[in-house]
């Protein structure tokens, strides 16, 4: 991995969103589905939010911005789904008002 990428994981992991830090609290330490989940990671060109590898599982938690950016989200969801990974997206609000909503969905889809 390059210095930069590494850099700005890093910054990334430091400066969590609340959603990203609450939805942390309950997929971290194989807390979901005994599953190892990890925050901030590189997959290629792109940084996902949380990556479960055993079960090719991206969760990503969107602001209000990627309503404004849809084709480029689509892009590296497109992307991510032809190196074999499946891609579930919850805005921000669902995590911070709806978190049990939010775990039963992953659960659901992906286990």
């Amino acid at each position: 991995m390059n210095v930069k990428i590494k850099n700005i994981t890093k910054q990334l992991r430091k400066n969590l969103t609340d959603a990203e830090r609450l939805l942390w609290r309950h997929l971290r330490a194989k807390q979901l589905e005994g599953m190892k989940f990890r925050r901030q990671e590189p997959i290629g060109k792109y940084i996902v939010d949380f990556v479960c590898f055993e079960k090719k599982v991206i969760i990503e938690v969107d602001g209000g911005q990627h309503s404004e950016e849809t084709e480029k989200d689509n892009e590296r969801d497109e992307w991510f789904k032809i190196q074999g990974f499946k891609v579930l997206r919850f805005w921000n609000n669902e995590v911070l008002t709806n978190t049990e909503g939010v775990l039963e969905a992953i659960r659901t889809n992906y286990f």
